[in-house]
């Protein structure tokens, strides 16, 4: 893991873009991995949706986020990018967020200048964000507790005024982030996103939502980003899913006609891992043959 998270690192950091997807649990994350992306992104909104059945406002502490991510990491062999939300307090919070996840192997953090509990810019009509002078203290007390260069540090800040957040992203990327990451309510076009980029003088770290997802080719997107990701997919897809297949169930009390294909179960047991753990048993397990 220390050399893929290396690999991760250096990628970004010589110019080019690695793209992601936000997993919201260990299963997920092993969807994401299996698809083809290089690196897995855990989502804070995918995680209180699906751990909580509640909104994405730091509801969870510090321990139950580091739990999930924990498990991603295990589950796959790709770089993990840890959604770490405002780090749980000041900056002495962030600098035992940094170490406990590091700890776990994640490959990065991002870590956002919202105000404690913070509020999801997807849906919250207003949002309170700290001190330009706290919010560099936190990224400064971030890259100081980080036990390896290699272990990317992400300023995010929630500014929605242009210009604050270039001045936010200068300042953060002074204190030492790798990349800088702007929400997707802040700027409206790429000449803007090329801006920012220009301005901070690291790679951004973009989350394709909303006109991200419909007005920049993936060509725009590597030529700003370092780490591209598509946060919500898997969530929404699993969503959908479920609701119109359990629906269905529901009404009709059968299997036939689901409006949506389910996988095979030899199929989802080789996914999941059986034949290895078999054979483990196997070698392992008095009495198992």
């Amino acid at each position: 893991m220390l050399g893929t998270i290396g690999t991760f690192a250096n990628t970004i950091k010589a110019g080019s873009t690695v793209w992601s997807a936000g997993a919201y649990d260990a299963l997920s994350a092993k969807l994401i991995e299996e698809a083809g992306f290089k690196s897995v992104m855990s989502t804070g909104f995918g995680i209180s949706a699906s751990h909580l059945g509640q909104p994405d406002m730091e509801l969870y502490t510090m321990s139950e986020n580091l739990d999930v991510v924990s498990k991603i990491v295990d589950a796959v062999s790709v770089p993990v990018v840890a959604d770490t939300d405002t780090g749980y307090g000041n900056a002495i919070n962030v600098m035992r967020t940094v170490r406990e996840f590091e700890r776990a192997g994640v490959a990065a953090m991002i870590f956002e200048d919202q105000e404690s509990p913070k509020r999801c810019p997807c849906v919250a009509n207003q949002i309170e964000i700290v001190s330009i002078e706290e919010g560099v203290a936190k990224i400064s007390a971030a890259i100081s507790a980080r036990q390896s260069e290699n272990t990317l540090i992400i300023a995010r800040t929630d500014a929605v005024d242009e210009g604050e957040a270039i001045e936010r992203g200068q300042a953060y990327a002074a204190a030492g982030a790798d990349l800088v990451q702007p929400i997707s309510k802040c700027f409206t076009d790429f000449e803007g996103l090329q801006r920012l980029r220009e301005s901070v003088g690291v790679p951004l770290s973009l989350q394709i939502l909303g006109w991200l997802e419909t007005d920049l080719t993936a060509v725009q997107i590597e030529e700003v980003a370092g780490l591209a990701v598509f946060p919500l997919v898997a969530l929404m897809t699993a969503t959908a899913a479920l609701r119109m297949n359990l629906g269905h169930l529901a009404e009709a009390h059968s299997t036939e006609r689901l409006p949506n294909s389910v996988t095979p179960m030899n199929e989802f047991k080789s996914f999941i891992g059986f034949e290895e753990l078999e054979a483990v048993q196997d070698r392992f397990l008095v009495g198992s043959k």
